[in-house]
């Protein structure tokens, strides 16, 4: 074993499999689970949609997220229940943690990764875990943007590839989960992390990095499939002598540290040989002042060559961006006749609340989008213009009243500038468009996109034009959340760019869509249902509890010629949603009922009595809390308050007991003496005299 990491391999013998089965009172049967890999998929292999299994993060190379199978319709869904669910062991349960990840699946075998980065082989067959891998990732991590997640993990050449948190880069052996290779790729001390999943393609590792609130410069970088090797890097901020460096100062050195983090898994066309990914904000996030200039390639979908990473295009959603709208979607790739004629098209959903169509080859726009211009602070150094698609924007871009409290510029609209004054908008920096993958009907040509509706007034803070310390915070800003947070699922017609239907939910939509021929979207809820909608309408015809905030995308496929979804239930923590470990199967035959939904007569951990221990309310705070209140209570990155003001611990042990407003209770995650612990530090350490 390399790099101390611990692999348990539960193999198939009679009484091995703890898991729910089906019928109360079943025996359990051991079933020969095939030890066929994954081969070395040639170039065009992961182009189709998939039907037998769902072997990379998109579905398919486009990132489509569309099943052709169709046994699961809209006619049969009210049948549809659980097969089995599995309990992974306890990972990521923690406060920390958050489940994302968008299962694979291969030849009777599901691959999973928790928030912990541990990754599960199950089988199909009966939910038994045939083995896992423990990353055992340092506690001490603290360049996390939000929260610890991991959205999946990449297959291909007999290996499983997973992105992780500390910045390393693991290929794990696809039969037995043992170590092949494992390359520190970046180090999480310099503010570098992994979220995505990781992309194999034509032998290559592809993976992108985040850390743009930590001051990183950008980057996509691949290596060899078989031994871990670099092969190339494209930095998403270009230095000098590299086209759109000019974009940024050039009496200071900040474009070293300007974000464009990468946050998905990215899209390939084979015939045309590029890769497609979109960027993060630039940094600081808030403050515009220290990096004047349009900030390539920062805010962007980018092209570049898939075998030697060459740029080839970029087209920029934001010009100069200072309210954090990353491109955090995954582009989407497409083939459809717009205007009479057949195009290749890109597609990215954005937290700018529109989707931006583009001709894949060129970069050039599909549907028109206009530069306008836009008001302007000189101390920000605003763009003059911002580009507007033709079309429908998906969410809310004004507000029609003022929050209390607030007053109302330019009526709240996408794009309005700030200084040091809070100044109210929508969307909000959560969007539009968050990470949660959209999905790509091609039978109708829609996209059905999952987002968010939210009002947040922004302000700036100073910030110095010198290069920051390694791996802090590096906002440059702040804001202040609005109620309330609802969510958007909508469906856009990719001919068009217009709405075909709309829908308001009563929280946000945080956990991605997958469609299936059969007229079916299956898309998550925060209070843990898995729910399944009409795609030419959105009536929800189905739902299932699932016991945990269902805040991942599902996977559909076929196995042994009957159809399948399977879906990880494990809770968010910037919803705040309730913690699990249930990796569910629904088919047609299934037999288990719907869990009891989580809270359901929830009793709540009262702090403990006693003297608080401060290291271990540090440990506590670091790990439950920082990342939304930042690492030294100064107020979180999506709008959490300051915690510098408190001095009351009894007041902070009941919040965190029994939550407030957005704030969730942390009974079912921390102890009473955590608890007692967390408030002791933050009223006594945090608090400012």
């Amino acid at each position: 074993m390399m790099f101390n990491r611990r692999v348990i391999i539960n193999r198939l013998i009679s009484g091995s499999v703890a898991v729910a089965l089906a019928c109360a009172g079943a025996t359990a049967v051991v079933h020969v689970q095939s030890d066929t890999t994954a081969p070395a998929f040639s170039r065009t292999e992961l182009v189709p949609p998939p039907m037998a299994g769902w072997p990379t993060n998109g579905g398919n190379l486009s990132n489509q997220r569309y099943s052709p199978l169709t046994e699961i319709n809209r006619d049969n869904i009210a049948r549809l229940k659980g097969v089995w669910r599995t309990r992974l062991r306890g990972s990521g349960l923690g406060p920390q943690y958050s489940g994302e990840a968008q299962p694979l699946v291969y030849d009777g075998v599901i691959y999973i990764v928790t928030g912990a980065d541990d990754v599960f082989a199950v089988g199909v067959e009966t939910g038994n875990i045939l083995w896992e891998y423990k990353a055992s990732l340092d506690p001490s991590i603290d360049s996390v943007c939000c929260g610890w997640t991991s959205r999946g993990v990449g297959l291909g050449d007999g290996k499983v590839f997973v992105g992780q948190l500390d910045g390393r880069l693991v290929a794990l052996d696809q039969r037995t989960g043992n170590v092949a290779w494992s390359i520190q790729a970046e180090r999480w001390q310099e503010g570098f992390t992994i979220p995505s999943a990781p992309l194999y393609y034509d032998g290559l590792v592809i993976t992108g990095f985040a850390g743009a609130e930590r001051g990183i410069r950008g980057r996509v970088k691949a290596y060899n499939a078989k031994d871990g090797s670099l092969v190339w890097t494209f930095y998403t901020i270009p230095g000098p002598g590299e086209p759109g460096h000019e974009t940024w100062p050039k009496d200071n050195d900040l474009w070293q540290d300007g974000g464009a983090s990468i946050w998905h898994t990215p899209a390939v066309d084979p015939e045309l040989g590029l890769l497609y990914f979109g960027t993060g904000n630039p940094g600081p996030d808030y403050n515009g002042l220290v990096r004047k200039g349009d900030n390539l390639f920062s805010v962007s979908t980018v092209a570049v060559d898939v075998k030697t990473g060459k740029y080839r295009w970029h087209f920029q959603h934001v010009h100069h961006d200072i309210w954090d709208y990353d491109v955090a979607t995954p582009p989407v790739l497409f083939d459809l006749t717009v205007n009479g004629r057949l195009r290749k098209g890109v597609a990215q959903p954005s937290k700018t609340g529109w989707v931006y169509i583009l001709d894949r080859a060129t970069g050039k726009p599909l549907i028109g989008i206009d530069e306008r211009t836009v008001p302007q602070e000189p101390r920000q150094g605003t763009a003059a213009t911002q580009p507007y698609p033709r079309g429908d924007a998906f969410v809310p871009q004004s507000i029609d009243i003022a929050p209390e409290g607030t007053t109302l510029v330019n009526k709240g609209r996408i794009f309005t500038p700030f200084w040091k004054t809070p100044v109210p908008m929508k969307p909000a920096m959560s969007g539009g468009a968050n990470w949660a993958p959209a999905a790509y009907d091609p039978q109708s040509g829609h996209m059905l996109i999952c987002a968010s509706d939210r009002a947040v007034s922004f302000v700036t803070q100073d910030v110095e034009p010198q290069r920051p310390p390694e791996s802090v915070n590096y906002l440059g800003g702040s804001i202040t959340r609005h109620l309330p947070l609802l969510g958007v699922f909508a469906a856009v017609d990719m001919r068009t760019n217009t709405l075909v239907w709309q829908q308001h939910w009563p929280d946000q939509c945080f956990s991605g869509v997958a469609v299936t021929a059969g007229g079916l979207a299956f898309v998550g809820r925060n209070d843990g249902r898995l729910t399944a909608l009409d795609t030419s309408n959105g009536k929800r015809l189905w739902e299932f509890q699932t016991g945990a905030g269902m805040n991942s995308p599902v996977s559909v496929f076929q196995h042994n010629g009957r159809q399948y979804v399977v879906a990880y239930s494990a809770g968010n923590m910037l919803q705040g949603t309730a913690r699990g470990d249930s990796l569910w199967l629904f088919g047609l035959e299934g037999k288990l009922e719907p869990a009891v939904a989580s809270g359901t007569a929830m009793q709540f951990t009262q702090g403990a009595a006693g003297q608080a221990n401060l290291a271990n309310g540090k440990a506590t705070y670091d790990r439950a809390c920082g990342s939304c209140h930042g690492p030294q209570g100064e107020g979180g990155h999506d709008g959490a308050p300051s915690l510098r003001a408190i001095r009351n611990a009894a007041l902070v042990m009941q919040t965190v007991a029994e939550g407030r407003r957005e704030m969730p209770s942390f009974s079912s995650l921390l102890t009473a003496e955590q608890i007692r612990d967390v408030a002791g530090y933050v009223s006594q350490r945090l608090a400012q005299p």
